[in-house]
């Protein structure tokens, strides 16, 4: 199958021409033999969706938006609200990494003061010509062991831990990439508010009252300084009519929350692909981005996704830094596979992403899966 994909010579992006809408057997048995057997079923049922709008519409689906064309494009005058949610209600569970909630703002490009986009210039992880946000977000994560109902909890389970933060960050976008840079400022232990909020939510849901976290980890201020970079659109082509892009990335953490370095992928597939890096998540994830800039008023995507991280420190499986807390004996190595779906209306994109996570920690009872669902609105 001849690529369509935009790659960098001698600084530049050349994109090949785009093809006709003519598609055969051979092309549609590439595309599936290509994707990871788990998301298949995916890509069956995108095909059938595509089959059946192509009755009604006899029209030309365009593909991704080409990042070089927005170079000459005035500021974007709009910001970014969004609110994400993760839970794993949505898998029908209760356990280990529980709930997240986060609020974010990410600034217009026109209110970017010149002391930040000068002091971002300067920085060798960002591209000089990017064009810059700047972001401030909220949120709150806590995590729990299996069996709720015990005072004492066990101790080869993870242990109870909560997580409240504040973030300021700036994103800088260049043709074809996006990086993203972090601080996050908190609390893990009781002063996270995560037991009360626990119990808050469990008390108005008739959920298992959780009985442990008077042996929660220990108050202890958080930081954690976050980088990553995503290269959108990589790998471009266009099964079935429509658009479809492959975005690589990479990140680190580092901090006494968290330590650890991550590498990616995540595959998208859908009609009138908007500018963005894949929904928001709840930190300390490293994938998504609050970033998004439709092209027209409606458009939609399927994506799946996998992450490779190698952990150094996770203060909620190792315990608090300087005092003896619980824990339990975390894997270095981990992952996740993610897939779901996003939809744009006019200049608000609405997401649910599902995540199935390897296990975490020796001795834990089967992976986990939740779900994580987000709303973000240009102002």
């Amino acid at each position: 199958m001849t690529s369509m994909a935009a790659y960098r010579s001698g600084g530049d992006i050349t994109t090949p021409p785009a093809r006709s809408n003519g598609r055969d057997a051979s092309l549609s048995e590439a595309v599936r033999s290509a994707l990871p057997r788990w998301c298949r079923p995916l890509g069956l049922a995108g095909a059938l969706l595509v089959a059946s709008s192509a009755l009604a519409a006899a029209q030309t689906v365009p593909g991704p938006a080409d990042p070089s064309a927005k170079a000459d494009q005035p500021k974007d005058t709009r910001g970014i609200f969004s609110f994400s949610l993760e839970n794993d209600l949505f898998a029908n569970t209760d356990r280990h990494y529980t709930n997240g909630i986060r609020l974010s703002y990410l600034s217009a490009e026109s209110d970017v003061p010149d002391w930040l986009d000068r002091a971002a210039t300067a920085m060798p992880l960002f591209d000089a010509d990017g064009r810059r946000r700047w972001g401030l977000s909220f949120g709150q994560s806590m995590y729990a062991p299996t069996d709720l109902t015990r005072r004492v909890p066990d101790p080869t389970d993870r242990p109870y831990a909560g997580w409240l933060y504040s973030s300021i960050g700036v994103v800088s976008e260049a043709p074809g990439r996006i990086d993203i840079l972090e601080l996050d400022l908190g609390v893990v232990g009781p002063d996270s508010l995560a037991d009360r909020t626990q119990s808050f939510v469990h008390g108005i849901t008739g959920s298992t009252p959780p009985e442990g976290w008077g042996s929660q980890l220990h108050n202890e201020p958080g930081v954690v300084l976050a980088y990553q970079r995503k290269w959108r659109g990589l790998y471009e082509f266009s099964p079935f009519g429509l658009g479809a892009d492959v975005t690589p990335y990479a990140g680190a953490n580092l901090g006494n929350v968290l330590t650890q370095a991550a590498v990616g992928a995540t595959l998208r597939v859908g009609a009138d692909l908007p500018a963005d890096y894949g929904p928001p998540r709840v930190r300390p994830s490293l994938t998504g981005s609050d970033y998004f800039e439709p092209e027209r008023n409606f458009g939609w995507y399927l994506f799946g996704g996998v992450e490779g991280r190698a952990v150094a420190r996770n203060i909620f499986l190792d315990g608090n830094t300087f005092q003896d807390s619980p824990s339990v004996a975390k894997r270095p190595l981990v992952g996740d596979v993610q897939f779901g779906a996003a939809m744009t209306v006019g200049q608000v994109r609405i997401a649910y992403t599902h995540v199935l996570s390897m296990k975490e920690f020796y001795g834990q009872k089967g992976a986990d899966s939740f779900g994580s669902f987000s709303v973000s609105a240009r102002f």
